[in-house]
């Protein structure tokens, strides 16, 4: 404390250290802010499933790809529609060094037989002639590894694959690529999809959103904060504190090199909303001793509220910041970064509100503030309010149970969901391409199944190949399953066209001499790379790849579940089950955020009971202090489990977000209920009192703290006005709790001698009827 009043008795000087820190910061974002919206970033590299995953890509090729569609709605077997996907395949390959490969419809590779041999040809022979038209056509119809797959079974449309190289940036990819592809529109219609075209516009858009929510946050707080403090002066220090603490949080970030994620463009409106609920505190002690003691100078305003305030603030902003903190315990980078840059910015905002508010006094001298002193006797809100706690407390009691009763039956339905799709409208142009591709063709989505066995050759067994297939096509009668392709895929059209399209052609011989010869035959038909993307050379490993109909991670669930069903079997024959792929780390994504809530929760509440009963030294009041949050978060996941709204990397910081808050309301009524307790007053002057001046800033800070949260309900991602209505509906819910439920439950320890020591309860005259 001395050091704080010390520091604030040099204003000049505090303003100037301000200054350059806050150069420094802004220097730095300007100079290294990078948004980071690679799936692959997001995740732990040393995670045992990223691991394998990373192994398997690298054995099989495995990468994302860029879809780009091209459809005709006259059929693409014309002269001009071929010719334009030749010349878009031969331009891509050309005019960007970030693709490693390009297939489509003209470099495709067709299996067939010729006098007892197969031959792989592609299905393009370059001439546009009727006939070899005609025969392309057929001969696409003919083969299930392209028809329904990179040809729409009504032939009015077709994919163009290009496959990236790892070091390709979508960013600034998808920007060239969305430029460059105009050139090829009409009379043909072309769209782009996949994964990296996600990433890149997400990329695009994380900056815009929060260069429309940042100057509207600040704004809004500004005109908030004139109308709750009546004060311009108190306007201003507010805005400083939280301006600052956005500077700190992410200057810190770009200081050590730490990209900010999508999810990170919440902080800005978060600090700030968070940070005023410091200087609404202190305003509030400022003024109330200002008017109570009129003759009071300088030197003993900026002590005074800084001795009263110390405590409450710095255990408000420590409070808040495990919150943050406990998001650390997630494996989901975007989470742990997130709370620990939150966290560092609600510290740095906590103890320059401490500095700034006393420094103002030495500074501009007291100030001068309108509202008169509350009136106790005089009914309002707060008195009313006391009333209804003194007459109906077991009521409220009754209300609350029924509450958590309906919260926890919501909470039962709450899901996981980590799809990126889910970050835009449903109408937009991104989602509805998606949508368009997963109807035409096998999904925009993929999950690549990894077999695995000691054995060599042993995926030439018939059997092994028969057990693939049959959960294959269990995978594929499943409506999110477009297709399916693997080994087994080859055999069967390799069979087929050397059994010459006889009824049951396509199917796994029972022979494995057979099957052998069929592979020997293809690597000498001269496209054995083909074969590298499904098998290893020593016939130990193979891949199976699903093409999904979205990228939804619940949706992969029970696609895994099916997989799964087939692990005995596989087992049985010395083979195991893994996984690879952005679909496969798609879902891991999701359950490691599942875990990383439940340990959060878990560390924010033990910690937060631990500090509330070190605090008011009393392990009762460290449990009932945790009360209005439980409910909180309770309420928080009813609703989402109620109206649908699944738990995904925004919506998982919410209730830590809500409890490291929340629990600061519990710490104000806390501390000025017991000093005014043990100044004298009986239970019913001390609760009175508390809500009069206390109940009047935690309305204040919770209104201020919803109004900087409501701005995220103008962002232009659906997860994040998700998370504004939440965050609004959880502050309400905190303070009305530590306003009604937490004074019932501070009531009844208090009279049952369970709060203060005897002697103090001696002092009341009264008692509650």
């Amino acid at each position: 404390m001395k050091f704080i009043l010390a520091l604030a008795k040099r204003p000049y000087a505090l303003l100037l250290g301000l200054l350059m820190l806050s150069i420094l910061f802004a220097v730095s974002i300007f100079n290294s802010a990078s948004l980071e919206t690679d799936l692959t970033e997001y995740m732990p590299k040393t995670h045992p499933a990223f691991v394998a995953s990373d192994d398997s890509e690298q054995l099989f090729g495995i990468g994302d790809a860029i879809l780009i569609v091209l459809e005709d709605k006259r059929g693409i077997y014309n002269a001009a529609t071929i010719e334009k996907i030749e010349a878009i395949t031969n331009g891509l390959q050309q005019d960007f060094d970030a693709f490693e490969n390009v297939i489509s419809l003209t470099t495709a590779n067709n299996i067939q037989s010729a006098d007892g041999f197969l031959e792989v040809e592609p299905f393009f022979t370059g001439s546009t002639s009727e006939k070899a038209l005609s025969t392309l056509e057929a001969d696409v119809e003919a083969n299930p590894m392209i028809y329904g797959r990179n040809v729409s079974k009504d032939g009015t449309a077709t994919l163009i694959i290009a496959e990236l190289t790892k070091d390709a940036d979508t960013k600034t990819l998808q920007k060239d690529l969305l430029t460059w592809i105009g050139q090829w529109e009409g009379p043909q219609t072309l769209r782009i999809a996949g994964r990296p075209i996600i990433e890149g516009s997400l990329a695009e858009l994380g900056p815009k959103d929060m260069a429309i929510m940042f100057p509207l946050v600040i704004l809004t707080m500004i005109l908030l904060l004139y109308f709750l403090l009546r004060s311009i002066r108190d306007t201003v220090l507010n805005m400083v504190i939280v301006l600052f603490g956005t500077l700190l949080a992410f200057g810190t970030m770009t200081l050590f090199h730490i990209p900010i994620y999508a999810v990170d463009t919440m902080i800005p409106v978060m600090l700030i909303a968070i940070g005023v609920a410091y200087g609404i505190h202190m305003h509030n002690t400022i003024h109330h001793l200002s008017t109570d003691f009129p003759n009071i100078g300088k030197d003993e305003l900026a002590r005074e509220a800084v001795r009263q305030m110390i405590r409450p603030i710095f255990m408000t902003a420590l409070t808040t910041a495990i919150g943050f903190v406990a998001l650390m315990s997630s494996q989901v980078l975007p989470v742990r970064y997130f709370g620990l840059f939150a966290a560092i910015g609600v510290l740095g905002e906590m103890v320059l509100s401490l500095l700034l508010f006393p420094a103002s006094i030495h500074l501009l001298g007291i100030p001068k503030y309108k509202q008169k002193q509350q009136n106790l006797t005089k009914p309002s809100a707060m008195t009313r309010l006391n009333g209804v706690i003194m007459q109906r407390p077991k009521f409220i009691v009754v209300l609350s149970v029924i509450i958590l009763v309906v919260g926890i039956w919501g909470t039962s339905k709450v899901w996981i969901d980590t799809s990126f799709l889910a970050n835009f409208e449903k109408d937009s142009p991104i989602v509805e391409t998606d949508q368009y591709v997963n109807a035409k063709f096998g999904g925009t989505s993929t999950l690549n199944i990894i077999l695995s066995s000691e054995r060599e050759d042993i995926f030439k067994d018939p059997t092994v190949l028969q057990t693939m297939d049959r959960m294959q096509a269990e995978l594929e009668s499943d409506s999110i399953v477009g297709n399916t392709l693997s080994l087994a895929t080859f055999i069967k059209q390799m069979n087929q066209v050397m059994e010459e399209d006889t009824e049951n052609g396509y199917s796994i011989p029972d022979s494995q001499e057979l099957i052998s010869q069929y592979l020997l035959l293809y690597e000498f038909s001269g496209d054995p790379q083909t074969l590298e993307q499904v098998i290893d050379y020593t016939y130990s490993k193979a891949n199976i790849t699903v093409q999904l109909k979205s990228d939804s991670s619940a949706v992969l669930k029970g696609v895994l579940a099916t997989v799964e069903s087939y692990q005995a079997a596989f087992t049985a024959l010395d083979i195991t089950i893994g996984y690879a792929g952005t679909g496969y780390k798609t879902f891991v994504f999701s359950e490691l955020l599942l875990e990383g809530q439940i340990i959060s929760l878990i560390i924010s509440f033990g910690i937060i009971f631990v500090l509330l009963a070190l605090l008011f030294r009393n392990v009762r009041v460290g449990i009932v202090g945790t009360v209005p949050i439980a409910i909180t978060a309770v309420v928080n996941f009813a609703v989402m489990g109620i109206l649908n709204i699944p738990l995904s990397s925004a919506t998982a910081l919410i209730t830590s977000i809500a409890i490291g808050i929340g629990v600061d309301y519990a710490i104000h009524f806390l501390e000025h209920y017991t000093n005014t307790r043990l100044a004298g007053k009986n239970l019913e002057e001390a609760t009175m009192e508390t809500l009069v001046y206390t109940g009047r800033a935690i309305i204040f800070n919770a209104i201020a703290v919803m109004g900087g949260f409501a701005i995220l309900l103008f962002s232009v991602f659906p997860p994040n006005r998700q998370v504004g209505a939440l965050i609004i509906l959880n502050m309400a819910t905190s303070a009305i709790g530590t306003l009604t439920v937490l004074v019932v439950l501070v009531h009844y320890l208090d009279r049952s001698n369970h709060l203060f020591p005897k002697r103090i309860n001696q002092i009341s005259q009264r008692s509650i009827t």
